[in-house]
């Protein structure tokens, strides 16, 4: 399904794919050869998504792009299933593994290997070629690779890399009613979507 969002629709190469299960919103770029599978979401909230030639985006992943944190997925990238991937970076030949979470301001490096249920935190740059092991924890610029269970060290980095600033653009003294009510109001521009007539 293709929805215009805020005025914007989707851009989908003739050569590419999207499923019809799949949702794309607002201003996404999908390139030739790109492939969209069921279930997946691509929304471009505030903030473009674009998806390179030949890359894949497994089932039930979403892709999300922010005002000043667009989601930019390179070529020949793997995205897979329950994937999320939410203002960040991913560069060409990446592999992005089942359940991993990139968060705003990341950036994934070339052919980089996020694996399973790995997660790297905000304003975090993963190096081109490294690898964050099943479950692990990448945090900080340049990233360091930590388990979960360090979550001291994780914390003692990723305090200073202002989540709440990056991903909802508040500090930490906002209550959480305050910022549910602006996320609310936020996400409330849906009201206006427009789904699209088929095109494919």
């Amino acid at each position: 399904m293709l929805i215009r969002h805020r005025g914007l629709e989707p851009s989908i190469d003739p050569s590419a794919y999207v499923a019809p299960s799949a949702t794309v919103v607002g201003d996404v770029r999908v390139a030739a050869g790109a492939r969209i599978l069921h279930g997946a979401v691509l929304t471009a909230e505030d903030g473009v998504v674009v998806i390179g030639a030949d890359t894949v985006v497994m089932e039930n992943a979403l892709v999300r792009g922010r005002l000043g944190h667009p989601a930019r997925i390179g070529s020949a990238v793997m995205v897979g299933p329950q994937a999320h991937v939410n203002g960040s970076t991913v560069e060409d030949e990446a592999f992005v593994a089942t359940g991993t979470s990139l968060f705003p301001g990341s950036v994934v490096g070339r052919g980089a290997e996020v694996r399973i249920n790995g997660v790297v935190q905000v304003n975090t740059v993963l190096a081109p070629g490294a690898t964050v092991p099943i479950g692990w924890v990448a945090v900080g610029d340049p990233a360091q690779i930590l388990p979960p269970d360090r979550h001291e060290e994780i914390w003692a980095i990723q305090r200073e890399l202002d989540f709440p600033g990056t991903v909802y653009g508040v500090g930490r003294d906002v209550s959480m009613r305050e910022l549910m009510r602006r996320q609310s109001e936020f996400y409330g521009a849906h009201r206006d979507d427009e789904v699209l007539p088929e095109a494919m």
